[in-house]
């Protein structure tokens, strides 16, 4: 099949997302050469669909505060972790997803030199949080790609997945932060972050984190 999507013609409201089925992989990486990296808009791959999503202000919030959060109690505890953003990660002929955000946690030191990520080589990263998703094709790519842990928030709810070695599990206790009660921390953090402010929210976190040492 060819591509005949006018995509740089493609507007999506913010929230909003569209699905194709029938795409290859070749497909897949000819639209996202067109689209280029200046763009606004999210794809997902998982064999013969993809998605393409349009991130809302309501969408992108939530994420960054969780990942000023995470590397927050990262720098408490003394633990190095890098950052990728939403980095695209890519398996060829196999997935490719752009999370929200993701980190190398347990495997910092190995991904301290990555310039690109190239998964069959190097191993994925040890976190990608989510938010507001509803769409079985990103959970397929996220196995697919074999990431250890997948932290989701929706409706002022956080939910951690655990990669079992085949499937998704959901568990209450997060891999990269066993003796924290993450998934209740989180969507209390972020609450607080959005109605008395980020700086506020973390100089409290801070304080509190000092206080259990």
């Amino acid at each position: 099949m060819s591509v005949t999507i006018p995509l740089l013609n493609l507007e999506l409201m913010p929230g909003s997302r569209v699905s194709f089925s029938s795409i290859s992989w070749e497909d897949y990486e000819a639209i996202q050469q067109e689209l280029g990296e200046n763009r606004n808009l999210r794809l997902v791959y998982y064999p013969d669909v993809l998605e393409i999503m349009s991130p809302s202000a309501a969408h992108e919030r939530p994420h960054r505060l969780i990942a000023y959060i995470v590397t927050t109690i990262l720098e408490h505890q003394g633990r190095d972790w890098e950052d990728f953003g939403s980095t695209t990660l890519k398996y060829p002929e196999v997935a490719g997803i752009e999370p929200d955000t993701c980190f190398y946690i347990q495997n910092a030191d190995r991904a301290r030199n990555f310039t690109h990520l190239d998964l069959t080589k190097s191993p994925p990263p040890d976190l990608a949080i989510e938010c507001d998703l509803t769409s079985k094709t990103v959970i397929k790519a996220y196995e697919a790609l074999r990431v250890p842990e997948v932290w989701i928030y929706s409706s002022d709810r956080l939910q951690i997945f655990v990669f079992s070695g085949t499937e998704y599990k959901q568990v209450e206790n997060s891999l990269a932060f066993p003796d924290f009660p993450i998934s209740n921390l989180i969507p209390q953090l972020i609450q607080k972050g959005m109605s008395e402010g980020t700086r506020k929210m973390l100089g409290e976190l801070k304080t509190n984190l000092a206080k259990k040492q």
